[in-house]
């Protein structure tokens, strides 16, 4: 898997603990070893979950290793980014982006500071 540093990976095992009981909102990556576009924004992710650490949780899935989670969501493409807040998935983003992109299409996600 394209391991974004400092960006936790979660398995079919672990999503509901990690993700779905969450305090924080959770930004989830949906990656896989073959998708280019994920290459590119694992140090966009790097960068916000060290700079946004009090504000959003970001972990990454394997599709591959881990169907279940993306097949219960839907997940076709690859990268899709979804955050769940409380538990339910509130946002969904298909689709490498730059950073400054995605914190603004995070800003209505984000837990206040």
């Amino acid at each position: 898997m394209i391991h974004a540093e400092g960006v936790a990976e979660v398995t079919d095992a672990t999503f509901d603990g990690e993700v779905l009981g969450a305090e924080l909102p959770v930004l989830v990556e949906f990656t896989a070893d073959w998708c280019g576009p994920c290459r590119q924004l694992a140090p966009v992710l790097s960068e916000i979950a060290r700079e946004e650490a009090d504000r959003i949780k970001i972990v990454q899935i394997d599709v591959d290793h881990n169907p279940g989670v993306a097949a219960r969501y839907g997940v076709l493409s690859m990268p899709t980014l979804m955050v769940f807040r409380d538990g339910e998935p509130v946002k969904s983003m298909v689709g490498a982006r730059p950073k400054r992109r995605l914190l603004q299409e995070l800003e209505d996600v984000h837990a206040p500071v």
